[in-house]
């Protein structure tokens, strides 16, 4: 839907949400699906164990005219177990790595680097782009160090993450190609750490895990995260800081009381007007919800973004609120297949916000706030480069 800038949302989601909760919408395939635009109907579905992740099911809605479906249907997708004991097995492994004792352990490191990053920006001159110079290299350094892959291969996880995440550009060829080297390169990697561990996600779970992992749930993993770490905070830490600059009483309000940092940062979540295509769920059932009866075979599109502008779930939900608190916004989605990175992409975009503000306070937007350009084709929203001065 077409909205009026890259950091505004569309006036559509207003009308739908007020008139038409559950409304049929067509995907990039030319197959139908129902969008889901308030508060409540997108936190139930997205709790709801009826809804599922099996968007390769016979009756499932395409999301692309391609076979593969891009990210939501890939192989990396279909072979990480995606309901039930074993998803929740699966999320109990991975998630040992994202506590907050582990986050309070990293963090450090990440504000090493982003100072390290912001120093170089600065030392490269102004006007720069945010996004190019921290936004992207910070998350896939952090998300790189996690798995134990060399950073210096980010040009090729880039390329691959992007094919992934990419709903329109890509052929069937280019994508099968992409996904195959991909798939190379992180079953080379799990080899290289069977035949030697180190201190990394991928090896704790070869060496750790109660029941031997084959190769192809290790392979998905390491592609899963690297995919997820590589696109949605770097893009995330740009919408971020947009929106903050856009408006100088907000970057100015955080100078003032640098303690808002963390309350900033669910803001700018739950205030994300571009996050992406949304959460697409498939229903295996008969199921009634927002006044109307789905029938069994339906594909939700829940979109996140429209729901957290909620009048009904948010006070002043139009506005940026820095201090609002508390905040149960539905930026990293809910239920059993929330964001199991979450706590990782929140040390991330806090450690960029509290580093941004202590070194450079004078940042500013080196372009107008309707000037700025958004991402075209991905499932993941973003801006297309955040150009900026000091």
């Amino acid at each position: 839907m077409p909205a009026p800038a890259a950091l505004e949302p569309p006036a559509e989601w207003e009308r739908l949400r007020r008139q038409c909760p559950v409304a049929a919408v067509r995907l990039p395939s030319g197959d139908q699906a129902s969008l889901l635009t308030r508060y409540d109907d997108v936190k139930q579905v997205l709790s709801d164990p009826r809804f599922t992740r099996l968007l390769n099911a016979s009756d499932a809605a395409r999301l692309t005219d391609s076979d593969s479906g891009g990210v939501f249907n890939s192989e990396m997708a279909n072979t990480l177990p995606q309901e039930g004991d074993g998803h929740q097995r699966w999320r109990r492994m991975i998630g040992k790595w994202f506590t907050a004792k582990r986050m309070a352990a990293l963090r450090p490191g990440v504000v090493a680097m982003a100072e390290q990053l912001v120093d170089e920006m600065v030392a490269s001159g102004a006007p720069a782009d945010l996004k190019a110079g921290v936004g992207f290299p910070l998350p896939v350094w952090v998300i790189c160090d996690l798995l134990g892959v060399p950073d210096a291969d980010r040009a090729k996880f880039a390329h691959w993450s992007d094919n992934l995440l990419n709903l329109t550009r890509y052929t069937q060829a280019e994508t099968d190609a992409a996904q195959a080297e991909f798939g190379a390169y992180m079953l080379a990697h799990v080899t290289a750490k069977r035949a030697e561990p180190g201190d990394d996600l991928l090896s704790d779970l070869i060496t750790g895990a109660a029941e031997p992992l084959p190769d192809a749930i290790l392979v998905a993993t390491g592609q899963a995260l690297l995919v997820a770490g590589h696109e949605t905070t770097a893009n995330m830490i740009g919408k971020m800081l947009g929106l903050l600059l856009s408006d100088r009483r907000r970057w100015e309000q955080l100078l003032a009381d640098p303690s808002l940092v963390r309350t900033a940062v669910e803001e700018a979540l739950r205030f994300d007007a571009n996050p992406g295509i949304g959460m697409p769920r498939y229903l295996g059932e008969e199921v009634e919800l927002g006044g109307e009866v789905l029938p069994r075979g339906t594909t939700v599109l829940c979109s996140m973004a429209a729901a957290n502008r909620d009048e009904g779930a948010f006070d002043t939900a139009g506005e940026m609120d820095l201090t609002r608190s508390p905040n149960p916004h539905l930026a990293f989605g809910a239920g059993s297949h929330s964001c199991l990175g979450q706590a990782l992409a929140r040390t991330e975009l806090q450690v960029v916000l509290e580093v941004l503000v202590r070194k450079l306070p004078s940042l500013a937007l080196a372009v107008e706030p309707g000037e700025l350009r958004r991402v075209e084709g991905l499932a993941v929203g973003g801006l297309r480069e955040l150009p900026v001065r000091w």
